[in-house]
């Protein structure tokens, strides 16, 4: 169930990441700026932070089957739209269209963890689908570059959008909910008003603000800045922007072991997870090094500690509501924490294209490198201390 989880995963980010592969065409074809290439991300982050709050709850009630179903067929529909794009204002409404439904992936996805899977087990499964979105990453470059080498840009679009299509016959004849949790699932979720004015739900919304943002500058930014600043053609970016999201991919799974080691090792559930979260978003500075170093390879070699800390961290941010809340409200409570990571993305997209354009990629990074430890820091200070059992027991006995 979780392989099925992955690979819509995968999917979502070859879709994703086929506009970063393209940028350095469509940017001379198009005539754009760093400014109006970062609108355009803008428009991709606009409907899928308005989607986060809608899509969980949408899934919540419709269930994971159904739910996922319509996300995927949704956001495959538009990637093939983006063949037809002719120049930035359209480019733009089709990374909306692909927003809203690429916003549905991981609330659909933490909905088969928390029906799956223990809590012990939870980070572990989470950054196993989660990997998904490195494995895409890493698929996206020579891939897309293969595709728009051989018949153009608009084919590969067109091509990539088709995956998820595929996807879905498989996914309509395998999932199942487990019997055991099919009466738990079908409660209707809670109001979203009441569970965002929880603590745990605001603070990890404004946590996410700081973290999730640098992840978007790696898919969306990093093949541009091989590009200008480290003077990659086309085919070096297919042969070298995949590294980082390899590395990224182990550090989704290390990311859960740790966690999981530390449970094991006595440690509390909550505490488990802000631990982990902390030590990976050390890793995530490694992002000032890469922009300072003059060798193209180290300046890789850091992105990738960079991006391998990211997925540490989420493997265990992920984890952190199917710790928390009843399964039926598992993916309305990430939709509306994602909320964070969009609009931090929104503001942070724009405010990258035209530091860039007016600076260089220097004060980029360096912000980069140092937000997740802001994450971290709200996870300790704001989140609470109460155990994660604690807070369940509190919150089945407040939405009964």
């Amino acid at each position: 169930m979780i392989s099925l989880a992955f690979f819509a995963t995968a999917i979502n980010y070859v879709d994703r990441q086929a506009l970063s592969v393209a940028a350095p065409v469509l940017i001379d074809q198009f005539h754009m700026s760093n400014v109006t290439y970062s609108r355009v991300l803008f428009a991709f982050l606009l409907s899928y932070t308005i989607m986060n709050a809608v899509s969980g709850p949408v899934i919540d009630r419709l269930g994971t089957k159904a739910g996922y179903a319509l996300c995927i067929a949704w956001w495959s529909a538009s990637s093939i739209l983006h063949a037809f794009t002719r120049g930035a204002l359209s480019l733009g409404v089709f990374r909306f269209l692909l927003g809203m439904g690429e916003a549905g992936n991981w609330p659909a996805a933490l909905k088969i963890v928390a029906e799956w899977f223990p809590e012990r087990e939870r980070a572990l499964a989470s950054g196993l689908f989660n990997s998904g979105s490195s494995f895409g990453a890493i698929l996206a470059p020579p891939l897309v570059a293969f595709i728009i080498s051989r018949y153009g840009w608009s084919a590969s679009f067109l091509l990539v959008g088709l995956f998820g299509f595929v996807w879905l016959i498989f996914w309509l004849k395998i999932y199942r909910t487990p019997a055991a949790m099919s009466r738990e699932v079908r409660v209707p979720p809670p109001n979203a008003w009441k569970l965002f004015k929880t603590r745990f739900v605001w603070s990890f919304t404004l946590s996410k603000i700081f973290m999730d943002p640098a992840w978007y500058f790696y898919i969306f930014w990093f093949p541009e800045y091989l590009r200008r600043a480290r003077h990659f053609d086309m085919a070096q970016i297919g042969e070298y922007a995949w590294i980082p999201f390899f590395i990224a991919a182990i550090g989704n799974l290390v990311g859960g072991i740790v966690s999981a080691w530390l449970i094991r090792r006595g440690m509390p559930i909550t505490t488990a997870r802000k631990t982990a979260v902390t030590l990976f978003a050390l890793l995530m500075t490694a992002a000032i090094p890469a922009v300072l170093v003059q060798s193209a390879a180290a300046s890789i070699v850091f992105v990738s500690v960079a991006m391998a800390g990211y997925t540490g961290s989420l493997a265990n941010m992920l984890a952190l509501p199917t710790d928390v809340f009843e399964k039926n409200a598992v993916a309305s409570v990430y939709g509306l924490a994602s909320m964070g990571a969009g609009f931090g993305g929104m503001l942070f997209s724009l405010m990258t294209g035209w530091a860039i354009d007016r600076f260089s990629y220097t004060p980029v990074f360096v912000g980069f490198g140092v937000m997740p430890l802001l994450c971290a820091a709200i996870l300790w200070t704001l989140m609470g201390s109460h155990s994660l059992s604690e807070r369940n027991l509190r919150f089945t006995n407040q939405y009964q």
